[in-house]
């Protein structure tokens, strides 16, 4: 396996083969759990690669796997050995998104809705600021400092000069109306944002409020896409206490048609360009 992938990808290569070893196994969790005497929970995490897992479970499972191919066992052994590796958002210590992160560190391509504010992937560091002070009020200023470099850090993957991450977004007309911070922090936000449209594999859509009821009204998810067949789509629907990944293909296809639509409603990104550096100006600033 190359060197150069994360370790949160590591554990969900890993986790989908152990899936497909017990799949061919006849076995479910339940009955794998029962034999090795732990929770079907546990079980299941491993498999989405949401838990860490180590070279014992892995030993383990291939044990009631009847797994005989040596080079299969010591190839899922040397996967589990480099998942346990750090990525660098581990320098922050603990971070309740750090899977996401993960993922999105490793991603090709990112297509994202969002009804409120701007992607953090094109915040402005004072914009960050005032966003995260305002979401999370009972934040220390420590705790402050470490959200916003973490989230100037991941912007690192858009002005990445050799694979920058294809990144597609499009945003509610609210985004835009929304003063965070004030009008100045706002003022910059939004030329920032026509700035960023312009690169290449950036593409930014506004969805007006004169389009009515629209899909998106559920509210804000990301479509992660990586390079590898390996490793399929990814729909990442944040919360306040806790996050959902939808990985099962029905779902990403459900959510992918939605985003079509939502496309093809909102408006280009040469007159979303246009959209948002008129409402800069309207910020008085």
């Amino acid at each position: 396996m190359p060197s150069n992938v994360n370790p949160t990808v590591r554990r969900r290569r890993l986790g989908q083969e152990l899936r497909r070893l017990r799949e061919v196994k006849g076995m479910t969790a339940e009955e794998v759990a029962d034999r090795l005497l732990v929770s079907q929970s546990k079980i299941s995490r491993l498999e989405n690669g949401r838990r860490s897992i180590s070279q014992r479970d892995v030993r383990d499972l291939c044990g009631v796997y009847e797994v005989e191919d040596r080079r299969l066992v010591d190839s899922l052994m040397q996967m589990a050995k480099d998942s346990r590796q750090q990525g660098w958002w581990h320098a922050f210590g603990d971070i309740p998104y750090s899977v996401y992160i993960g993922l999105e560190t490793d991603a090709a391509s990112l297509r994202v809705y969002e009804s409120l504010i701007v992607p953090g992937l094109l915040q402005t560091r004072e914009y960050a600021q005032a966003a995260i002070e305002g979401m999370w009020p009972e934040a220390t200023p420590t705790e402050i400092d470490k959200r916003i470099q973490i989230r100037i850090k991941r912007q690192d993957r858009l002005t990445d000069p050799v694979e920058p991450l294809r990144f597609w977004a499009v945003i509610d007309e609210a985004v835009l109306r929304r003063v965070v911070g004030s009008p100045q922090v706002m003022a910059d936000q939004l030329r920032h944002l026509a700035e960023l449209s312009q690169l290449p594999h950036v593409t930014l859509q506004v969805l007006p409020y004169t389009v009515g009821a629209h899909p998106g009204m559920y509210g804000s998810y990301t479509i992660l896409e990586f390079q590898e067949d390996m490793d399929a789509s990814v729909v990442y629907l944040e919360g306040i206490t806790s996050d959902l990944y939808l990985e099962k293909a029905p779902d990403v296809q459900s959510y992918a048609v939605m985003y079509e639509h939502l496309r093809a409603k909102a408006l280009s990104a040469e007159q979303s360009r246009a959209y948002i550096l008129r409402a800069a100006e309207n910020c008085g600033a």
